[in-house]
């Protein structure tokens, strides 16, 4: 018996987005690691389905499940704007096992000066790399801009864990060990405003409840870049916090200072445990749809209009009586042109750079 695909859209997430749960079910499945394995052929095939499905021509015998398997492959490898393939190393998929790998080594080699520089640039070089694969083709970044902010988180990251490690040498251990992780949280806050920046001097797009554009608003660009900032950190949290912690006390013990050539891989899959989680809760900490009261968006220094509850412009300026007025902004925290894809610019996890939301890159914004 062939399913019923008259009704299916295959742009719609399977989960409720206007809950933490449902977040971070959308995105355990979107930055499935499994997925860079796919061969090349599959995710070809992946996308063929998902355009068929977009046009309303899908197969006779294709199933609900088939979709939605192409679906997931199409978001993991294919560029939301373009529909390009993008490069492995830059998809969402690869996040978790580059990650891993990346912070393993950091939390490792924390001691000498010349790996304390070179595993930090290569955290941002791969950084680097996941921005410019999964930029935004309707606002793109340029070049000259993605070097500056390159050159300048990773001046931070460095900066920031050599004079660390200089002003920690006298405290215990275990301060040493967290010093990675204060760099990675130094770059993300260098980086991430620096990558955006043309958001904060113009704004960013503002819609009505009809996706009227009605003016653009950088208090709500302000608060997209907060928020990919604070889940960026958050994604890396726990693993840089926690796992030091772990292996200071693991690295006391008789057998494993006979294998100490087995602790790097150790840490780098401890790290793959925690990312695998956190990427995903991280990503859904906030709703990709961010409501606000108008008048935190609605003032003299945004160049947005009010607006009467029934969607209609007010004469004048606002006044402080508006302010109580129930519209509120809603603020699209992705890159993406449709609400089941994440931007990449926060799934880092020790990145300096997600898309926005937790996943975001240039928020759109409308009147809910």
């Amino acid at each position: 018996m062939e399913a019923d695909l008259s009704g299916f859209n295959i742009d719609e997430p399977r989960w409720d987005q206007c809950t933490f749960l449902g977040r971070v079910k959308h995105f355990f499945n979107i930055t499935d690691p499994r997925t860079v394995l796919v061969p090349e052929r599959e995710l070809d095939w992946a996308k063929v389905m998902v355009e068929k499905s977009r046009m309303g021509v899908v197969p006779p015998g294709t199933q609900v499940e088939q979709l939605l398997y192409a679906k997931k492959l199409y978001d993991s490898a294919f560029h939301p704007d373009t529909g390009e393939k993008m490069n492995v190393i830059g998809r969402m998929s690869f996040q978790v096992p580059g990650g891993m790998i990346i912070t393993g080594f950091m939390l490792q080699f924390y001691r000498t000066m010349p790996a304390v520089i070179f595993w930090q640039w290569v955290n941002q070089s791969f950084n680097a790399l996941v921005n410019y694969t999964n930029r935004n083709a309707a606002s793109p970044t340029s070049l000259r801009q993605m070097a500056l902010s390159y050159i300048t988180a990773t001046t931070t990251a460095v900066a920031t864990a050599v004079g660390m490690n200089m002003l920690t040498k006298r405290a215990p251990p275990l301060v040493g060990r967290w010093v990675p992780f204060a760099a990675v949280a130094a770059a993300n806050c260098v980086n991430i405003p620096m990558m955006r920046q043309q958001e904060l001097i113009q704004g960013i797009c503002v819609k009505d409840r009809n996706h009227n554009e009605i003016g653009h608003s950088r208090r709500a660009a302000a608060i997209g870049i907060t928020q990919v900032v604070v889940s960026r950190i958050t994604m890396a949290a726990p693993g840089m916090i926690l796992l030091p912690v772990v292996m200071e006390r693991l690295e006391k013990l008789h057998f494993m200072k006979k294998v100490k050539v087995l602790h790097a891989p150790l840490q780098v899959l401890l790290c793959g445990c925690f990312l695998i989680f956190m990427v995903p809760v991280a990503c859904g900490l906030f709703p990709q749809k961010c409501v606000f009261c108008r008048h935190l968006l609605c003032c003299k220094h945004c160049g947005l209009q009010s607006y009467r509850e029934d969607g209609n412009l007010a004469p004048g300026r606002m006044k402080s009586g508006l302010s109580r007025m129930n519209c509120q902004f809603l603020i699209w925290n992705q890159n993406s042109k449709t609400p089941s894809r994440p931007s990449m610019e926060n799934l880092c996890p020790t990145s300096t750079s997600i898309r926005a939301s937790k996943c975001p890159i240039p928020a759109r914004i409308s009147l809910y």
